[in-house]
């Protein structure tokens, strides 16, 4: 475990709602501003640190009185919209007891399986982190549906996925993930290490959670299975771990790591070789081709003769050397004809002609391979 974390840079970080929320009884700050205090000192070691947190529904219930979790869609949605502005607040008040800034981000599943959103996603959380930031994200509650029933563990995931996060951490009120439900069976013994997406793991982490969460173990262990798409190796422990954060970034074993077998580029990479269907095509000059084949760089608008076919932001895209051959492929920063607009100019130049700049690439780097 020790090298897998204490080599890690970038961190997403979920805690989930029987953490945050004292099991229902309103907010427990004071473990919020632990949590807290733990990401400063990991980010003080150089780490990168996104914070995906639950809590919304259960500080609403608490605020509306509400004892019991409603089953009504419109009830739950309400109780996260009330309860939204209390998480919120908390975390703000906690981090900037560090000197830390923080940024609310609510998301959905939706947002992330449009290309389009999931890059404006992207950029924004890689701005954020770059700027210092510590993005405190959550399911928009508020107008989904089907997330709702959840705990966060997916979408932490798909966030691990989003950012090219090297570990999600997943801290829970249970040790680790077990051989069989510790509650039941006497025998059950911690699993230290796994390789993720293992098929056995699921059939030891049946169970539902808790009245307040929804997210049981399996939800974990498949959340652990997706981050590894990208490289993410998962650890899932305690959050009742004196410095468990701490500890972890320095590579101590404690709960479970589930493994993953790709590091985070080669597995973006491998995702865009492997896609079949471009929708669109980019003519380079030689410059560019040797650019892109000799130099691991990203492709500029100035180093583009033509632009093939209709495609919107996020799409994949071939690029082709000036003799029809495909040379690599990736993901496009601007629509086809917005890159029309911008082709042979330099990037200093994009906010001038399209009125805004989203990059300064027309595909970066981390986001095309070579063929």
């Amino acid at each position: 475990m020790s090298a897998r974390l204490s080599n890690a840079r970038r961190f997403v970080v979920k805690v989930g709602s029987s953490l945050v929320t004292n099991r229902g009884e309103g907010l427990d700050v004071a473990a919020m501003a632990n949590w807290v205090a733990q990401i400063a000192t990991l980010r003080a070691a150089g780490k990168e640190v996104v914070l995906v947190s639950s809590g919304a529904i259960a500080e609403g219930m608490q605020r509306l009185g509400w004892r019991k979790r409603p089953g009504a869609m419109h009830e739950l949605q309400a109780a996260a919209a009330v309860g939204q502005m209390g998480l919120v607040q908390a975390y703000e008040s906690c981090f900037r007891d560090h000197g830390i800034r923080t940024a609310q981000v609510l998301l959905t599943h939706a947002d992330l399986a449009d290309r389009q959103r999931y890059l404006n996603a992207r950029s924004t959380l890689r701005t954020l982190i770059a700027l210092g930031v510590v993005p405190v994200i959550n399911e928009n509650d508020t107008v989904v549906t089907d997330e709702i029933r959840g705990d966060n563990d997916t979408l932490a995931s798909l966030v691990a996925n989003l950012i090219e996060a090297d570990v999600l951490v997943i801290l829970t009120d249970q040790q680790g993930l077990y051989t069989a439900d510790p509650r039941k069976d006497p025998a059950a013994t911690l699993v230290h290490e796994a390789r993720a997406g293992e098929p056995q793991l699921e059939s030891m982490a049946g169970g539902a959670g808790s009245l307040i969460g929804r997210g049981g173990m399996l939800t974990k262990v498949l959340a652990a299975k997706g981050a590894a798409r990208s490289g993410a190796h998962t650890v899932i422990a305690s959050g009742h771990e004196a410095d468990v954060l701490v500890r972890l970034g320095r590579g101590e074993a404690t709960g479970t790591l589930l493994h993953a077998d790709t590091a985070p580029l080669a597995a973006r990479k491998t995702w865009l070789a492997a896609h079949v269907q471009v929708t669109g095509r980019l003519v380079l000059d030689a410059g560019a081709v040797r650019a892109l084949a000799a130099g691991g760089k990203s492709l500029l608008p100035i180093g583009v003769k033509a632009v093939e076919g209709e495609f919107d932001r996020g799409a994949v895209v071939a690029c082709v050397a000036p003799d029809g051959r495909e040379i690599a492929r990736g993901l496009v920063n601007y629509s086809a004809a917005e890159s029309r607009r911008i082709l042979g100019k330099p990037s200093g130049e994009i906010e001038t002609i399209l009125g805004y700049v989203d990059e300064p690439e027309l595909i970066h780097r981390d986001n095309l391979v070579l063929l």
